[in-house]
Formats: structure tokens, sequence, C-alpha cells
């Protein structure tokens, strides 16, 4: 995507072929800063610190993150303590295990002196999968967003509400649930972001809404609890938001607040739609309820905030009383039976066992 006319990706290798490059999502919507990793721990740090958010963006980088602690051992003992650290950093969003197992098993099946150059292959692939996956996941997303507008008076636009981030900055390019969004704006419908502010790590805040700013793709930014207001009102065509993590039933895990957002929809007869590549979907669970790992994140992201003061300097602050206790689950699950349809880089699919087995028949064997 393009910022401030130049092309950028969430990820990239660096001119040197050995680091790798990313932008510090937590300087933003603020500052717009681009770090180097150099080894296995700041792929680590980068991942566990929220630099790089997203499920695809942060199986991405851990990817890259295999490729630099294989600069320093390349033995089969070492690659599975590698992916044992990786796959620890975050333990909800599943493309940052199936990332890591597939570095693994690619490698495994070399010589060792071979594995250094392919883990840097390798990681290329999965960034290059990502990026064609996501444009695919637009083209899909689409047709919903032209037959909302069709139906429209004439001139009105497509008002979608989306909720965290979902955009490029989630995956290497394009995003999941905001691709949809952009290649409606490349076709010329036009299209209104109702944007989430997604506390407590304010994504659609400070990321979402930048995206869409930089895209100059009209938006306006809500509380978290102001969406079910919207929908009451008929001011919502189509909910789409992106997934962490969706079992092989259609259970889908994403950001905390999703799920109370397609509870207001299925009330209001809203579509909730859910965008995410195959690589989100864990094909080794069916109840998302009782099995998915919510991640438990320190209280201090709900007792503070981060936001840039009349000087222009970031600060964090303290919104509660001192010694206030806080709980922070940084996701939840939407049953299958409140999703109207998954939108994946292969098609629409009902959010079911069998709608995703009609798209992906080879997980069925």
């Amino acid at each position: 995507m393009q910022v401030n006319g130049q092309a950028y990706r969430s990820i990239w290798l660096a001119a040197d072929g050995v680091g790798v490059e990313i932008i510090d999502q937590t300087q933003l919507p603020f500052r717009f800063q681009v770090v180097r990793l150099e080894r296995l721990e700041d792929a680590m740090e980068a991942i566990r610190r929220m630099l790089v958010r997203g499920a695809p963006l942060i199986g991405a980088t851990a990817a890259y993150g295999m490729c630099l602690g294989v600069r320093r051992a390349t033995s089969a003992q070492a690659l599975e303590e590698m992916a044992h650290l990786l796959i620890g950093c975050r333990p909800t969003a599943i493309n940052l295990r199936w990332a890591v197992e597939r570095m693994v098993r690619y490698l495994l099946s070399l010589p060792e002196e071979q594995r250094l150059a392919a883990a840097y292959r390798e990681a290329g692939r999965i960034c290059e999968e990502d990026v064609a996956a996501n444009e695919a996941i637009g083209r899909h997303g689409l047709t919903l967003i032209r037959e909302r507008w069709r139906a429209k008076p004439s001139g009105e636009p497509v008002h979608i509400l989306t909720h965290c981030n979902g955009g490029w900055l989630a995956t290497v390019d394009w995003g999941t649930a905001l691709a949809p969004v952009y290649a409606a704006a490349a076709a010329g419908i036009p299209v209104h972001v109702w944007v989430d502010e997604t506390r407590p790590r304010n994504q659609g805040a400070s990321l979402t809404a930048w995206e869409l700013a930089v895209a100059g793709i009209p938006h306006h930014l809500l509380v978290d609890n102001a969406g079910g207001h919207l929908m009451q009102h008929g001011l919502v065509d189509l909910c789409i938001v992106g997934s962490d993590r969706t079992t092989a039933s259609g259970d889908v895990c994403n950001k905390i607040g999703t799920y109370l957002k397609a509870l207001a929809a299925r009330d209001n007869g809203v579509p909730f739609y859910v965008a995410l590549p195959g690589s989100t979907v864990d094909w080794t669970m069916d109840d998302g309820v009782a099995g998915i790992p919510i991640e438990e994140r320190g209280m201090e992201e709900v007792l503070r905030i981060q936001g840039e003061d009349e000087n222009g300097t970031v600060r964090m602050v303290a919104i509660a009383p001192a010694g206030t206790p806080a709980v922070n689950p940084a996701f939840d699950v939407t049953p299958a039976r409140l999703v109207s349809g998954l939108i994946t880089e292969l098609g629409l699919c009902p959010a079911s066992r069998d709608g995703l087995l009609g798209l992906y028949p080879e997980q069925g064997r």
C-alpha cells in the first residue's frame, strides 16, 4: 500500500538480505517508524510487544524470526527450540504456530548446510502467499459490497463497520477485513467505514483510522459501545471483521469485543462476515469457546492509555484510580451461528465445517 507516495508492505527483507524491517505499529498514528530485526530475540520482542499485530503478519514475522535464528544455529534441536520460543510469544493467533511449524518441517527436510538460504526463501514464499491470499479476499468480499451498493438508493455509500485492525498493517499487504473495502474503493464503489476504537490497545483508532486516512477512504471513529446503536438506526449495511483463529466448525476468535458486535448485528439483521486466509483456520479444533486459549495481557493496557499532548509529545497517562485492578482478555470467540459467512482467498462459504471443507476439501482427508 502507499504511504506518502511510497509503496510499503508491513514487513520486508532489508537491502542487505540479512536483516528484516517492519513498521513499528506502537508508534502509529503519531510516528511512522521503521525498525530493523537482526536476531531471533528481536522478532520475538516485536511479536510480544505488538510492534507487529494481526495474525497473518505475526506469522510472517515468526517465519523471518526463524531465518534470523538459523543464522546462529541450524541443527534439528536448535530449530525445535526456536520454534518453541516463537510459538510461546502469543498463544491465540494460529498463524504464528502455522508459519513456524511450516518452516521447521521444510528445513528439517533439507541437509543442514542448505537450511540458512532455504529459510529465507521459505519465509519469502509465506509472505508472497499472504499477499496473494489477501488480494483474493478483497476480490471475493467485493461481491458482497457491490450487492449492497446496488440495493441502495443511487449515490449512497455502503456503510461498513469493522472491529480492531484487519487492514494491510495486520497482514503483509492488502489486509483481511479491509481488503474488500480497498477493492470496492478501487472499483469506484462509494464506501464509508465505521471504525471501532477497539479498547484497550485502540488498534481501530491508531491503525485502521490511519490506514483509511492514508488511502483517502471516508470513515468515522466511534467508541466500541456505539456500534449497536448505529445498527438499530439502519446506519450499518455490513459488518466485516478479521480473525486470529477460526475453528474447523466456523467459530471465530478475534479481538475482544467482536462477539458483542456479532450479537448486535444478529439482533438488527445486519450481515456479519469474517475475512480470513485459510492459514487462520485451526483444523484441529471444533469448539472455539472451550478450546481456544485466550491471551490474558497485562492490566496496565486497561489502566493507561497512549496519546499525543498539545506539544506533540507521545505519552502514557493513567485513566483509573491508583490501585484499581483490571482484567484484560485480549480476544473473544464468536460462535459460528452468529456469522453470516466467511470470506476466504478461495471464495465465500458458510461458517461451518461443511462450508470450509467445500473450499478446502484436502482438510477432510
